[in-house]
């Protein structure tokens, strides 16, 4: 197993991506809803823009420009229980890769965006709505 990084850098983030990244496209479960999202050629262009994006959210350097929600608007195959399995992987990654304290900031603002995109793309309004008129008033 590699030495953990002890302190938070792009290598070190590069380091923990490339790890997560080569166990999803092997996992059962993630594997074949990244290969419809992603072709192989286009791996390395993915590669980048998750590299900016978590450089941005983590170091603040402002390299990403995208947008996540839109992004996976259009993921065939995405669903709640997935994002469960992501942040698992993503967990035991970083704490492979990484210092104890860094691996946890660095997973828990997964969790935080993961919860973010999940109420984006899977909440409904009009279910809301109706288990909240479900509950009865105290």
């Amino acid at each position: 197993m590699p030495a953990a990084y002890d302190q938070l850098s792009d290598d070190a983030i590069d380091a923990v991506l490339d790890a997560f990244y080569e166990k999803v496209r092997r996992d059962p479960a993630l594997g074949p809803v990244f290969a419809r999202a992603i072709a192989d050629h286009e791996w390395p262009e993915h590669q980048r823009v998750i590299r900016d994006f978590w450089s941005s959210v983590m170091l603040k350097t402002g390299r990403d420009k995208g947008n996540p929600f839109a992004a996976h608007l259009t993921v065939e195959g995405i669903s709640p229980a997935l994002f469960g399995r992501w942040l698992a992987l993503f967990e035991e990654i970083c704490r492979e890769r990484l210092a104890p304290e860094i691996a946890a900031e660095l997973h828990g603002r997964a969790v935080r965006i993961a919860d973010s995109l999940q109420a984006g793309l899977f909440f409904n309004p009009v279910v809301a709505g109706l288990n909240r008129r479900a509950v009865p008033e105290a």
